[in-house]
């Protein structure tokens, strides 16, 4: 008897595109080849492959996450809006505590369809807690640059953790460079042995960033929800911005707040856009529905 086919929702968070398998009855676990080609143009595409498995916790669910290239990581916060919103849906709470590699995060249900929060947790900023490659006393600013030393096109970004490992570079214009090209060289830096997402920060006041991101092992993305949370308490730590600022992205906004007892929330829109099945054998797949799930 062959195997029964794998199914699948289709949804983003600002753009940030995602295939979401349900294992909790069923394992599931496709090869990293069958990720890269199921995630790529000519499959069902998206950024993450996110696997919903029951909670070694006792919490709603357990969430993992696979990268395009196949490469497990630790958190994704449109991810954790997207699966909060399915956790929600079936169990009719304002809630879902979702167990994650970063680990728990909860996601809450704002009264506005379609718009998600999520706990993201405490940001780190240690040099081990990022993690970087060497000391550093202060993370607002770290030693890296690109280009010539007397003139670098890129310098001085600001490390912090937050589910992920990040650097952001302050500019006055995100799309003044080329990310597409840098991304890779920063990405893979000796002083990220863990790599890296970089991203490109412009203040705009005090409650606003712009935010241009080259997320490890994807790319260049429409959203990355971390690096939202990790370019906004950035910003507040340097002085750039108060404690509630709202983070355009090319996909559209994320409202980011850094409380009094140091976890941050977001806050942004999810899309269900179809839902499918997966061949196990041949990896082939399909569209079955779109619309509401």
């Amino acid at each position: 008897m062959s195997a029964p086919a794998i199914r699948f929702r289709k949804m983003n968070g600002l753009g940030n595109a995602f295939a979401i398998l349900d294992a909790r009855e069923t394992g599931v676990n496709l090869p990293m080849d069958a990720i890269r080609t199921l995630g790529g143009r000519d499959g069902i595409g998206f950024d993450q492959l996110i696997t919903i498995e029951p909670s070694r916790n006792g919490v709603d669910a357990r969430m993992r996450i696979h990268n395009r290239d196949g490469g497990e990581v630790e958190a994704c916060g449109n991810a954790t809006r997207c699966v909060g919103w399915i956790l929600m849906g079936e169990s009719g709470g304002k809630s879902a505590t979702i167990e994650t590699a970063a680990g728990l995060l909860k996601a809450f249900d704002t009264g506005t369809p379609d718009m998600i929060s999520v706990d993201m947790g405490k940001p780190r900023f240690g040099w081990q807690e990022i993690p970087l490659a060497e000391p550093f006393h202060d993370t607002r600013a770290i030693e890296l640059q690109i280009g010539p030393i007397d003139a670098p096109i890129l310098h001085s970004p600001s490390a912090v953790n937050i589910g992920n490992p990040h650097a952001i570079f302050w500019v006055d214009d995100v799309d003044a460079y080329d990310l597409e090209r840098f991304g890779p060289l920063l990405e893979h830096h000796p002083i990220f042995p863990e790599r890296a997402n970089i991203s490109l920060a412009r203040v705009e006041s005090r409650t606003a960033l712009t935010v241009r991101t080259w997320e490890r092992g994807v790319g260049l993305t429409r959203a990355c929800g971390t690096a939202a949370c990790a370019s906004a308490v950035a910003a507040m730590r340097k002085g750039f911005c108060d404690r509630e600022v709202t983070v355009t992205l090319p996909g559209g906004p994320l409202t980011i707040a850094w409380r009094a007892d140091d976890h941050v929330m977001m806050t942004g829109a999810i899309e269900f856009e179809f839902d499918g099945t997966i061949d196990p054998e041949t990896f082939a797949w399909s569209a079955s529905r779109k619309g509401a799930a």
